[in-house]
């Protein structure tokens, strides 16, 4: 199934920033077009796509409509089917990590070492083990086919 076209506009192509935006919002449509997606969200993205249509500004409020309706359709897409752009899983991890393990780590060594300016010492760690977990996870959402090339 094919998604709905744009009708062509000067505003996409006159402002630098908004074409590369409109360029990685229409590599993100090629994409999804060779995944198999429930007739729920192609009605979901073709709407999102008459919005953007309608919008009559241009300039910056365009470019910001443009990357809100994207962050809609993708956090539909990780939401509902747990299709997610390169890197997704990494990006949340490494925060994780890094709270969730960092800071205990750098408590530990600072108590330890009764110094606290040691806290900083498991951030790092806590980093690094987030984002080997969140890569494990995007390799796995790889070979699942439930990922797609946008960064």
């Amino acid at each position: 199934m094919k998604f709905q076209e744009f009708s062509p506009k000067a505003s996409y192509t006159s402002n630098e920033k908004v074409s590369k935006k409109f360029e990685k919002f229409q590599k993100l449509l090629l994409q999804l077009e060779s995944k198999t997606l429930p007739e729920q969200t192609f009605s979901l993205i073709n709407s999102k796509i008459q919005e953007i249509d309608s919008f009559q500004n241009e300039g910056d409020l365009l470019l910001d409509f443009l990357e809100k309706k994207q962050q809609e359709i993708l956090r539909h897409l990780q939401k509902e089917l747990k299709i997610v752009p390169k890197g997704y899983y990494r990006n949340q991890w490494m925060v994780v990590g890094m709270s969730a393990f960092g800071l205990p780590f750098g408590v530990v060594f600072g108590t330890t070492l009764d110094n606290m300016a040691f806290i900083g010492i498991g951030l790092p760690m806590g980093m690094a083990i987030g984002i080997g977990i969140g890569n494990g996870m995007d390799e796995k959402a790889k070979k699942e086919g439930r990922q797609i090339d946008l960064d």
